[in-house]
């Protein structure tokens, strides 16, 4: 399938192809693939490898379960509940054997040694940080800040109502901004 031709589609129809036509799945996985993967790598902090691995396990239910996508919904936040799901379900395996990378809190406070200005940099030290945040306040702040997420999108992703995505947005907000201070990691130089 030419991607030229995927471009012309939206998503609820590239999902009816696919079930006459596998080859239009490959539209859906080249559309999604970039962005799920950022998302994997930024509430995980897998390895590449890691995540890749996540994305092809969440590519093969996306498949499985194209059948029983309802089209009245929103495609993209159905197959980012699927990545979501997905990875936090690796990440629990991986922190409940002892695996886990954990973050070391001199890392963090070294961060600030650090003069360097430039957007990686800063995104690091931010995840730095988000690491450090509960599940539930890292997750709702990068689907609405890193993968620009509305409200209403992140409650069909989370599957929580949009009430408590503002609440939970606000209280990770605070708690982030808490944790900048107390490790002197400022974003606004």
């Amino acid at each position: 399938m030419k991607k030229q031709n995927c471009i012309s589609f939206s998503d609820r129809e590239l999902v009816k192809l696919s079930l006459k036509d596998t080859s239009y799945f490959e539209c859906l996985f080249h559309r999604y693939e970039s962005k799920l993967l950022t998302y994997i790598k930024r509430i995980s902090n897998f390895s590449d490898d890691e995540a890749l691995d996540i994305l092809q396990e969440s590519f093969i239910n996306v498949w499985k379960n194209l059948n029983d996508f309802d089209s009245d919904l929103s495609f993209n936040s159905w197959i980012y509940r699927i990545v979501h799901h997905q990875t936090i379900s690796q990440w629990r395996k991986a922190t409940s054997y002892g695996k886990n990378k954990t973050i070391d809190i001199e890392d963090v406070t070294n961060l600030t040694a650090e003069a360097s200005k430039n957007h990686e940099d800063r995104e690091r030290k931010m995840l730095k940080i988000l690491d450090l945040l509960p599940e539930k306040y890292k997750t709702v702040l990068i689907l609405k800040y890193f993968e620009e997420k509305d409200y209403a999108e992140i409650s069909d992703i989370l599957k929580i109502p949009e009430g408590t995505v503002a609440t939970n947005l606000n209280r990770a907000k605070k708690a982030f901004k808490e944790l900048s201070v107390k490790h002197r990691i400022s974003f606004f130089d």
